[in-house]
């Protein structure tokens, strides 16, 4: 089977408002020529930067709340079923675990990129989808103690 071009490539950049989607966006010349779709809040500062975007807009608030990610996963599994993403980029928060463990069973590559301000300790969200990812990307040489297959690309900032 030929391998797709980089316009073939469906990836769904999945992450909360705030930090999470700022480093999703600064990846702009990973994603820019690929077909894309976003998961995010439906709040002023997504909205703002990702004006123009295929946006899906998910529940919050994300972290430790039960009812938002049964929510969520439902949300996955539609978004999923009808989007089907070649790749599923994250990094973090909760909201990427849906999508990581449904985007798996639909045949997607996962790739998480943990937080820059994580130095040496995991965030819950990684610890989570860390079993699931095809590549696990650290910004500190000191998380790959923590993350024993994760690669360390330095910062995105």
């Amino acid at each position: 089977m030929p391998q797709k071009s980089l316009k073939e490539v469906k990836v769904c950049l999945v992450g909360s408002s705030g930090g999470h989607l700022t480093h999703l966006y600064m990846l702009k010349p990973t994603w820019s020529q690929m077909k894309r779709f976003w998961v995010t809040f439906d709040k002023e500062d997504a909205n703002s930067i990702l004006e123009g975007e295929k946006v899906y807009h998910c529940y919050f608030p994300t972290n430790r709340n039960v009812k938002n990610l049964i929510r969520n996963t439902k949300l996955a599994r539609k978004i999923l079923k009808e989007e089907k993403p070649d790749i599923i980029i994250s990094s973090g928060a909760a909201v990427a675990v849906p999508f990581f463990y449904l985007g798996k069973l639909h045949g997607a590559k996962t790739i998480y990129i943990e937080v820059f301000d994580r130095i040496d300790k995991p965030t819950l969200t990684g610890k989570l989808v860390y079993p699931v990812t095809d590549k696990f990307i650290v910004q500190w040489e000191e998380m790959k103690s923590v993350y024993k297959k994760a690669d360390n690309f330095g910062s995105i900032f």
